[in-house]
This record gives C-alpha cells, structure tokens and sequence, in this order.
C-alpha cells in the first residue's frame, strides 16, 4: 500500500493503537493472573524448589529471574536505539521482538513445576519480547508525528493500552470466577496465557499495515561503530550532568524511588497472595485480580490528583510528598494480614502510583538543558529505570529468600522511599520550571 505522510490521522491512530496490543502484556502476566497461577503451583509445595542448585523459595526465584530479564534489557536497549535510528527496516526488528514476546506467553499455558527451566525460559523471553519492542515502537513517535502532535498521540497509546488490558483481564476474571473447581480455574489461567499471545499478535497487525518500514537510510551498512552509538550516547549524557547539578541531584533521587516503586508494582501479587490470610484459593485468586483492576481504575484518579498537585505547590515538592506516602505505605504494609487491609492499601498504592511515574517523567524533562538531542537524556533515563528494577528486584529476592518472608523486603523499600525524599530535597523548587 501507499505510504502514509508524517502526521496523517491513520498513520498515527495506528501507531497508538499498539499500546491497544502489548498492554495486555502487563497487566495480565507482569500483574494480575500470571503472578496468581505461579503462586497456586506451589500450594502444597511449601513455597520451595530445588532449581539452579540451589533450594530458592518461589517468590525469590521469580524475582530473581526478573531481574535478570531487566539486566539484559538494560543492556540491548542502548544497542537497539543505535540500531533503531540507523536501519532501514526497524518495524522488523519490532516484529520480532513482538512475536517472541507474544509466543511466550502463550508457552507458559506449558508452564508448570515438572518442566519449571521451560516455564521460566518462556517468562524471561515474554519479558525481553514485550521490552524489545517498545525500543523501536518508541523510535516511531518522531518518524510518524510532528512535534506538536507527540504527547497528543502518545496519551492517546496510553488510553488505549489502558482500556485494551482492562478489557481483556475483566474477560479473563469471568473466565476463572465461572470455573467449577480449583483444577478448572488453573486452566482458565493458562488459557489467558494464550489470549494474551493471541490478541498481541492479532491487533497489532494494524499498527504493522500502516507504519513505514523505517529511516530512509535503507540498505546501509550497518557498523560496530552504529551498533555501539547507543552506548557512545550514554556516556556522553553521563559527562552532561557532570555541569548540570540540579539534573544530577534529581537523577539521584528518581533512582532510588523508581527501585523501590517498580518493585512494589512486580511484587505487590505475589505478597498478597503469599501474607494476606483469605478464606480460600477462589477467594484469594478473585480477590487478588480485583485488587489490580482497583489499582488500575484509581491510577487515573491518581494521575489527575498528582497533575493540579504539582500545578499548585510544584513538581518536586509533590514528588517529595508522593514519596512519603509510599514510605508510610510499605511500613504500614508489613502488618497487613486481612483482605479488608490489602483493598484499601491497593486504593491507596493506585493512588500514588497513577501519579508518581508521569510526574516523574515530565519533572525529568522540565530539568533537561536547551538541547535537540533529548533522545538520547530520555534513553539515560529508561536505564537507570530498568536498572534500578534489577537492583530493586534482587534485594527483594534476597531478603525473601533469607528470612522466608517478603515483609522484612516491604521495609527495606520503605527505607529506599525516605532517601529519595532526602535526595529530592536537595532539589531546589526553582531549579523546575511550572
């Protein structure tokens, strides 16, 4: 077919409606169902296995493997942005890593104790896949949209990767809630495994029609000089904040609180279906998935509240507030045992974390220097993100693992909380502009 110009309604539309695709990804294996079935394989197992040579509690070893996935990512993001900005066919690329991620999931229908090197490939895989894609999915913004049409259109991707996952996980807690007995609901688990691979592949067929093959430097060779421009950009953004001190001090502080915030996103299930005291596995599996829909529905809440906030009293003084309550949050945490406590400390978690992460994000772009090249401040900024999930992840892990319990790991999150605040505050309010 005939290529769409920059900034034509379809391409664009197109473009967003592949956040309609992968986001089911998050939500339904990163969040919700996935974390619920791997808990219930160890039900009568005592929450231990032999893997690896070592005996590794489910909940660490899961942790464990998540950072490794984000070790890598963080490592082949720079890699592939070089690559992304230089080939001419990157929505191969994309493909790529989109079906990889999309199969795996639907290999996790597999995924069980007897076969748990198998089950785990498919989940570190499903990881790398839905990552791998967003590099090139995000390289496209500035291919398809003018500038003025950006933030339009990438708010658009979010709306539609909100509704689209929403969608699917409420079709998937039907699934389960209509299931006899424990054995059937474990398959309507797995089933949603592979409609989670199904529909990633199916709906981003439309994204794949209309965007461009890629740059128009088709057909160039592509160099170790390219391959490695990703990294060549990193240190050159490194040796930037060297001379802009506010950006630094604000990078200190977003680390540390990005840790412990991602953390508590890809554990939160996990520790609730392990410490909170329900009735019974329908209970805890129904009361489990509805806690991340009540996230996700208050997150929107959340994210406005946090806006008019920083408009009032400023992004860093919300930023230094928001950070307290997700203190007080994972202090409180350690002593929950009832549902009633985990719905409200979910309401409360969608809160802040509808907030925290855009506000972060645009506090980041208001400190940048007068520069063309933000790409390349923003490529920085997605891996110290990841990074800080590896580090966030790993302690979690150990601490899990040591004690046998993940709400010592709670605290210590806690603590990473109030030395963000500490690092935001040397942050001055008129170093951002409002």
């Amino acid at each position: 077919m005939k290529n769409l110009q920059k900034g034509d309604k379809k391409l664009l539309n197109a473009w967003a409606f592949y956040d309609w695709a992968n986001s089911v990804y998050t939500l339904t294996i990163a969040s919700a169902v996935f974390p619920i079935f791997y808990e219930a394989l160890f039900s009568d197992r005592d929450h231990y296995i032999d893997v690896f040579g070592m005996h590794l509690k489910n909940s660490a070893l899961i942790s464990f493997i998540t950072a490794a996935a984000f070790l890598v990512v963080s490592f082949i993001s720079p890699l592939l942005s070089g690559i992304a900005d230089y080939v001419g066919n990157k929505k191969s690329f994309m493909k790529f890593f989109c079906y990889m991620g999309a199969l795996s999931c639907m290999g996790l229908y597999w995924f069980d104790l007897d076969n748990i090197y198998i089950g785990l490939a498919f989940y570190f895989l499903g990881l790398l896949g839905y990552w791998g894609s967003l590099v090139f999915y995000n390289s496209y913004l500035p291919d398809i949209a003018f500038e003025e049409q950006q933030d339009g259109i990438s708010a658009k991707g979010y709306s539609l990767g909100y509704f689209g996952s929403v969608l699917l996980l409420a079709i998937n807690l039907w699934m389960i809630m209509g299931a006899e007995n424990d054995i059937a609901r474990m398959e309507a688990m797995k089933y949603s495994f592979v409609m989670v691979g199904i529909w990633w592949i199916l709906f981003s067929q439309y994204t794949y029609y209309y965007l461009p093959k890629g740059s128009k430097e088709t057909g160039q060779k592509l160099t170790k000089a390219v391959v490695f421009n990703g990294f060549k950009e990193l240190k050159k953004v490194w040796a930037l904040l060297q001379e802009n001190i506010p950006l630094k001090r604000y990078l200190g502080g977003f680390f540390v609180s990005s840790m412990a915030v991602q953390t508590v996103m890809l554990v939160a299930t996990y520790f609730g279906a392990q410490e909170i005291q329900w009735s019974s596995k329908e209970e805890s599996t129904i009361g489990l998935i509805i806690c991340i829909l009540l996230i996700q529905i208050v997150a929107i809440f959340g994210a406005l509240l946090t806006s008019y906030a920083s408009s009032k009293w400023g992004n860093v003084p919300t930023l230094i507030f928001i950070n307290g309550i997700w203190a007080v949050f994972c202090a409180l945490a350690y002593f929950i045992t009832l549902p009633t406590h985990f719905y409200v400390m979910a309401t409360v978690a969608g809160f802040v974390m509808g907030g925290i992460q855009s506000l972060s994000r645009s506090t980041y772009s208001k400190l940048l220097p007068e520069t063309e090249d933000t790409a390349s401040f923003f490529s920085f900024y997605d891996v110290a993100e990841k990074i800080g999930i590896v580090i966030g992840m790993c302690v979690y892990g150990i601490i899990d693992q040591i004690t046998g319990s993940p709400r010592a790991a709670i605290v210590i999150l806690a603590i990473f909380f109030v030395t963000s605040i500490f690092l935001l505050r040397r942050v001055h309010k008129k170093d951002v502009s409002n």
